[in-house]
């Protein structure tokens, strides 16, 4: 069977090459979106007709959809001509792709992090697929404290106040002022 930690380690590496591809610019917009898909979950789960509707299995599908479909959008960003002739995002090609390679990295570390995370907090709803990690042995030890280091245990779980709520803005201020 395949440790969720190799599966992660394979899809960060996969988006970093993905990445590097792909260049900066189009990378930090599918990072802006994962950052999005995190907000609009935690603004859902706060409305009490969402919070009642969504339990057990629902909440994990809730969530993975909302993520998923944003990071879809993301990946479909469009080829703008005023931004592709524009002098600000000239590709320098090693540095475009060295620097899309490490947005790459992150964008599957929150991808794959925030599916795993969910995947955790619905107490893994998969039996056959994914069973819940084993404490007693070093790998189940080794998935339980990384979800601990996965995107929305850091940003979307703190006390009094959330770091998504200044990671959205964050963003929306490096949109205004870089692409805009």
């Amino acid at each position: 069977m395949l440790s969720l930690t190799v599966l992660f380690w394979m899809y960060v590496f996969l988006f970093a090459i993905i990445g590097a591809m792909r260049g900066w610019a189009k990378e930090l917009l599918v990072s802006f979106s994962v950052i999005l898909a995190i907000f609009v979950v935690v603004v859902m789960e706060k409305i009490p007709f969402v919070a009642n509707a969504i339990t057990g299995p629902a909440d994990f599908w809730f969530r993975a959809i909302v993520v998923l479909v944003l990071v879809f959008f993301g990946y479909q960003s469009p080829n703008l001509p005023r931004l592709a002739g524009s002098a600000r995002f000239a590709r320098e090609r090693l540095q475009d792709m060295l620097l899309g390679l490490f947005l790459g990295a992150i964008n599957g570390y929150f991808i794959f992090g925030t599916i795993w995370y969910y995947l955790a907090q619905a107490g893994y709803p998969f039996p056959n697929v994914i069973s819940q990690p084993d404490p007693a042995t070093p790998v189940g030890q080794a998935i339980i404290n990384m979800v601990k280091f996965l995107p929305p245990a850091w940003l979307a779980t703190g006390q009094p106040v959330q770091l998504i709520f200044f990671a959205v803005a964050l963003a929306f201020v490096f949109v205004m002022v870089v692409f805009v």
